[in-house]
């Protein structure tokens, strides 16, 4: 087993449980377009958890450039000011993070959430204390690619040795991110991904729950 010293996480379906917050900005801003939003079941609201906002306004209900701009600006305006803390911590992911920090490792957030709104959970739920960065695009980057974002990781910090970096997530968008950064990957369970989904995608382990993750690690 390697001996990772950089642990990377997702946000969403990794650390916090997201769904209550997106799933409910999602169907304002789907309402305020013009859509039928109570039509799809909240398991199918799913699909805007993992790949970054504009992706799924534009790719899933066909939406314009400017239209998809539009409605990420309504998702944004219930999201930022109510929906962003309506996601509780994994149970179990907070003693994780405190055992890894302990034993001296860098922690990263990782997220195609916005920077700002990452801090915000992470700082409002008082796991800022075990993160060494959390990084996160800025609000106008469109697409931002986990794989860009790993890469903004790596440099910044000066991480010169990427066998020691792993990426912890529950979608493909993970661990295709890190298999492009060249880092090894945990696909996690208990979020929003499947076995078939994270398998396929390449992830280097598979963990069941967050306590899984120590043994790996």
């Amino acid at each position: 087993m390697k001996q990772y010293q950089y642990v990377c996480f997702d946000l969403d379906g990794t650390i916090v449980q997201s769904e209550f917050g997106i799933i409910k900005s999602a169907r304002i801003a789907l309402k305020k377009m013009g859509y039928d939003a109570d039509k799809e079941s909240d398991r199918e609201m799913f699909k805007f958890i993992g790949p970054p906002l504009y992706n799924s306004f534009h790719d899933f209900y066909g939406m314009s450039e400017e239209e998809a701009l539009e409605a990420v600006g309504h998702y944004r305006a219930y999201y930022g000011e109510k929906g962003l803390y309506d996601a509780p911590v994994y149970e179990g992911m907070e003693a994780v993070l405190k055992e890894l920090h302990a034993q001296g490792k860098q922690l990263f957030v990782v997220t195609s959430k916005p920077g700002n709104m990452a801090e915000k959970i992470i700082s409002h739920f008082g796991l800022d204390r075990y993160f060494t960065a959390i990084i996160g695009p800025d609000a106008s980057e469109r697409s931002p690619k986990k794989q860009e974002l790993l890469e903004r990781a790596i440099t910044e910090h000066g991480i010169k040795d990427r066998q020691q970096v792993i990426m912890i997530g529950d979608r493909l968008y993970d661990i295709e991110g890190a298999k492009g950064a060249g880092v090894d990957s945990i696909g996690v369970l208990y979020g929003y991904g499947s076995l078939t989904e994270l398998t396929e995608a390449g992830a280097t382990y598979i963990a069941k729950t967050p306590q899984d993750l120590l043994p790996l690690l």
